[in-house]
């Protein structure tokens, strides 16, 4: 396991490119349902994006990943 720290990787929404930091398992999991659902993490973090609202970019991929591992 790693030590938890948050690793910063650039995502390009729309066009625009973003950072985003995340914990390895975070990026991880999100490359991994990405994959599982024959998308780009681009792709998908743009759609999130979209509807996140208020809440920063980083923590509404976290509640994404999670409600995607708690539901299934």
């Amino acid at each position: 396991m790693t030590d938890g720290r948050p690793v910063k990787r650039s995502l390009t929404l729309r066009g625009h490119r973003t950072s985003v930091s995340l914990e390895d398992a975070f990026w991880r999991a999100f490359r991994d349902i990405a994959a599982a659902e024959g998308r780009t993490i681009n792709g998908l973090a743009t759609e999130i994006d979209e509807a996140r609202g208020d809440v920063g970019l980083a923590s509404a991929i976290r509640v994404f990943v999670l409600r995607r591992f708690t539901e299934s």
